[in-house]
């Protein structure tokens, strides 16, 4: 469903009502830890060490990519993918084996895709499962790094400080039309013409990976998100929602956070609402364009969303 920039968002699923869903788990009190207030006492430098070594290890012990399932549902979420211009960039956060980054190669052979991830065994794993997908010019139009963005933040061949500035300004030979289709031809004074970076990205996707980020670290990583993307592009937003089922089968000793949770193997876990998702981005700099979706069965809940650069 799409909202306008003013209107407010809403819970919409397919089979369940988000609302019911709320009153049954808030007057449930076997579920009542979920609701209490939690003070961290770990530092935010050690949050976020600990994650990226959590999930380091759990792609080495998953790096078959058995693990993780083609998203085909994607281009029909974020149909802008497929109508942008050709050529257009996309910078896929947290990529894990490709199993996001395949279905947006697949979809537009058009574009150009940017895979980032904290693991490089993860990374091999990605470019092998999308090599062996045989998708057009992939080998062209792929190109995964290493980097850590909420800690070290995005390299500079994304976008230089000289491009990162005329985001800021606005300039107008650095905007991106994600919205309709176009020819770099038409772009004589591009960004992406400077030898130092690629000029920024059209499109982040964030697919559930902000959940994976320590809290207090989210917002540093989305203001990265932001600096890199070209006024008028697009981040795209899907992620664990509030009650969804497997933030209910959590323990109460495995909460380290508000609505925050850490696994058995170190990996942790976030459930947005949709006022917190709204004010991280907000607060970043962005403006709402589409907010949020949960559905299929089993009562499962996903924020869903799409925030511009202005």
């Amino acid at each position: 469903m799409s909202v306008s920039k003013a209107e407010a968002s809403e819970y919409h699923s397919k089979d369940f009502n988000w609302e019911t869903l709320r009153q049954e788990i808030e007057n449930d009190p076997s579920l009542n830890y979920h609701l209490l207030p939690f003070n961290s006492p770990q530092p935010e430098e050690q949050h976020s060490n600990d994650s990226i070594k959590a999930w380091q290890n759990f792609h080495v012990q998953h790096s078959s990519g058995k693990f993780f399932k083609e998203r085909r549902y994607l281009l029909k979420e974020f149909p802008e993918l497929v109508s942008c211009a050709d050529g257009s960039k996309v910078l896929e956060v947290g990529c894990g084996n490709g199993s996001t980054a395949l279905p947006i190669l697949r979809g537009n052979e058009k574009i150009i895709l940017y895979a980032c991830d904290c693991s490089n065994e993860t990374l091999e794993r990605a470019k092998e499962f999308i090599a062996a997908s045989n998708v057009a010019s992939v080998e062209h139009r792929l190109h995964p790094f290493y980097c850590d963005f909420a800690t070290t933040g995005f390299p500079k061949f994304l976008a230089c400080d000289y491009c990162r500035e005329m985001f800021s300004c606005k300039d107008q030979n650095c905007l991106s039309d994600v919205g309709e289709k176009r020819t770099h031809e038409t772009d004589s004074l591009s960004m992406e013409e400077r030898s130092c970076c690629v000029g920024g990205v059209d499109f982040v996707t964030l697919i559930f990976t902000l959940s994976a980020v320590p809290l207090q670290t989210m917002p540093t990583a989305i203001r990265e998100c932001f600096s890199v993307l070209k006024p008028g592009g697009l981040l795209l937003f899907r992620d664990y929602g509030l009650y969804d089922m497997t933030m209910l089968r959590f323990e109460s000793d495995q909460r380290v956070g508000f609505r925050e949770y850490m696994r058995s193997d170190g990996t942790r876990s976030y459930f947005f609402c949709l006022d917190t998702a709204r004010n991280l981005f907000i607060s970043a700099g962005f403006i709402e364009s589409v907010n949020r979706r949960n559905g299929e069965s089993m009562r499962r809940v996903w924020v869903h969303g799409k925030f511009q650069k202005p």
